[in-house]
């Protein structure tokens, strides 16, 4: 859960303070998906994360991994999510025995873990990623037709070697049976073993947007959670050679970039990222930094709300108002002071509440509005960070609260949000 405030006393998630742990050494005999391939247990359909059982021997392209979310959507597992009647994406994840080779600081999926957990059953951005053959994937959407639930497939690749082929096997799949205008389809890149190549087959077997997950705002914050520092194979550079690949290749509002907030960076910082992605022609997609269970950064807080709402509000008014980083003004720390707004403009904004939710790839409700709505992927529902539903009413008094910016006489109730959560309606029912 995030704090009142950051270490120290801050509103903010300053660099000295967010140090990853140095990843242990791995026994020889867990490493590279060792315990799964000795046991070689035979896939049998869906397999749920359990880590009390052997994870069975899958591999893509025959099978790929869902968000918890996903599944529930497709009927796949039980459950319901928090004021969300579905998600409107279906994020896939490549899977292997030998899971991912890198070993990013924050993420669940980390290469560090391999003694600790096998790779199927390891949480990614806080939930369980069940394992499901892609044909039975393909068969239950394709059958839906035009009353998919879904508004964008999104192919999450991995650090593996057969990455870049089973990225291609897997779009195939999925666009000999699914019109692509019917349920468009992202892929999320690992630019770490791809080529201009690669991109360019991705665009032409029907791929609508590419992206690129950079997380750190700062070539420094790369190296220290994705690179040398943990050790990792990415580099900050073959990322932005394969980002500027995909805006070559895919054009203007067709690629963007993954910005993780609150892992050292200063709020200045970000938001000249963001601009630099505006004036290429691209998007960010944020995500709130939260302390990944089983990661080199758990023991680290949560980014504090007043800083991320700041951060968030800033961008969207970059990426869809035309507003400038330098009309905004920044304070010895990096943190935003001036949105550069008048503040009528500014409440129309912030009283509209899409600044606010997820941001990502479209969907079908309005270009500004993500179809990765990814239900508290980056916090718990009692203290959101990103909205996956829109936020109105109490939610709005809220979000007000975190930026300081209460109206006169609307003063937020810590909790009231819970007392009506029903009290707006869903975004479904107001989207065009």
């Amino acid at each position: 859960m995030p704090a009142e405030t950051g270490p120290n006393g801050a509103d903010f998630n300053p660099f000295a303070a967010m140090q990853p742990r140095r990843p242990d050494a791995i026994p020889r005999d867990f490493r590279n998906g060792g315990r799964v391939k000795t046991a070689d247990v035979a896939p049998a359909g869906v397999y749920l994360p359990n880590n009390n059982v052997m994870t069975p021997a899958m591999r893509s392209p025959e099978y790929v991994q869902m968000s918890t979310a996903a599944a529930i959507t497709l009927g796949i597992m039980p459950g319901m999510l928090y004021r969300c009647a579905c998600t409107r994406c279906l994020n896939l994840l490549l899977t292997y025995p030998e899971g991912c080779r890198a070993n990013c600081a924050y993420c669940g999926l980390a290469r560090h873990r391999e003694a600790e957990r096998d790779y199927a059953d390891r949480n990614f951005i806080r939930v369980d990623w069940p394992a499901v053959p892609m044909a039975e994937i393909v068969e239950k959407v394709a059958g839906d037709g035009e009353n998919t639930p879904f508004h964008r497939m999104c192919i999450s690749m991995i650090t593996h070697p057969r990455s870049d082929e089973d990225t291609v096997t897997v779009l195939k799949q999925w666009t000999d049976r699914i019109d692509p205008v019917t349920v468009p389809v992202s892929i999320l890149s690992n630019p770490t073993t791809m080529q201009r190549a690669d991109v360019e087959t991705l665009k032409d077997l029907g791929a609508d947007i590419f992206t690129v997950a950079l997380d750190a705002a700062t070539p420094e914050i790369f190296d220290r959670t994705r690179g040398k520092g943990v050790d990792s194979p990415h580099s900050w550079k073959k990322y932005w050679d394969i980002l500027l690949n995909a805006r070559d290749i895919f054009g203007p509002q067709k690629f963007g970039a993954h910005i993780i907030v609150g892992m050292g960076e200063t709020e200045a910082d970000v938001l000249n990222l963001v601009q630099r992605l505006v004036d290429l022609g691209g998007h960010s997609h944020m995500f709130c930094f939260f302390p990944e269970k089983g990661s080199l950064m758990d023991h680290l807080p949560a980014t504090p709300r007043d800083q991320w709402r700041r951060v968030q509000l800033a961008r969207y008014l970059i990426d869809y108002c035309d507003v400038r980083v330098g009309q905004m003004a920044f304070d010895g720390e990096g943190r935003v002071t001036d949105f550069g707004l008048p503040q009528g403009e500014l409440d129309a904004i912030i009283d509209a509440g899409i600044a606010f939710r997820t941001s990502g790839c479209p969907g079908k409700f309005q270009e500004d509005i993500s179809a990765c709505d990814r239900p508290y992927g980056d916090s718990p529902p009692s203290n959101i960070a990103s909205y996956p539903f829109q936020p109105a009413g109490a939610d709005i008094r809220r979000i007000r609260h975190q930026l300081d910016m209460e109206k006169p006489g609307e003063p937020y109730e810590p909790g009231e949000e819970f007392d009506d959560p029903d009290d707006s309606p869903a975004p479904e029912a107001r989207a065009p």
